[in-house]
């Protein structure tokens, strides 16, 4: 049986296509090739505040069963979201559901980005300071890198370009290393899949 893990974002179209392969990935790099990813669609988060409210009310009850793992992968958005994420950890962990949230910085477009840094116009820094990055840096450079005759505008390739250089993107986005550490510790225990 494979590990089944399904992650909770703020916009599972968009975000979907940065937040499923990343977190495929980063299974595979802590040893878990054949685990199965979903991104929660149904019901459909719609900002922070609704996919706090869903994973609260449904998700845990509903999913925290099925899946070994929950991932809670939010935009920080320039605010310290870790007291509510010990909080939403110890309601999981009561109900014994195993869940992890990781906070974007600044949002989860950043991720993306950070292999891409020498296609921007901005310095990297200047990028994850940026609270509004989607509008401000990720429109432009999904324009003009992307492909909008694909699924999400090109998100999934240019994601794909981004994870071939996995620990370069841990290394940017502090957070992900963190996340990752997280992961490999949680998953050391269970069964090879």
């Amino acid at each position: 049986m494979s590990l089944r893990v399904l992650i909770v974002p703020e916009d599972p179209i968009n975000n979907g296509y940065i937040l499923k392969p990343l977190v495929a990935r980063m299974l595979q790099e802590c040893g878990k090739p054949n685990a199965k990813v979903d991104v929660l669609t149904n019901p459909r988060a719609r900002g922070y505040e609704n996919a706090k409210k869903l994973l609260e009310q449904d998700v845990l009850s509903s999913y925290g069963r099925r899946c070994e793992l929950l991932l809670f992968l939010p935009d920080r958005d320039g605010t310290d979201r870790v007291a509510e994420f010990e909080r939403l950890e110890t309601v999981a962990a009561d109900q014994k559901v195993t869940l992890l949230c990781c906070a974007a910085v600044e949002e989860v477009e950043a991720w993306l980005l950070a292999g891409h840094t020498e296609k921007l116009s901005k310095s990297w820094a200047d990028v994850r300071s940026d609270r509004s990055i989607k509008e401000n840096t990720f429109a432009g450079f999904l324009a003009s890198q992307g492909d909008a005759r694909r699924a999400g505008g090109g998100r999934d390739s240019l994601m794909e370009q981004t994870l071939r250089n996995y620990r370069g993107l841990l290394a940017r986005c502090d957070e992900l290393g963190e996340l990752h550490q997280r992961v490999q510790q949680l998953v050391q225990g269970w069964p090879a899949t």
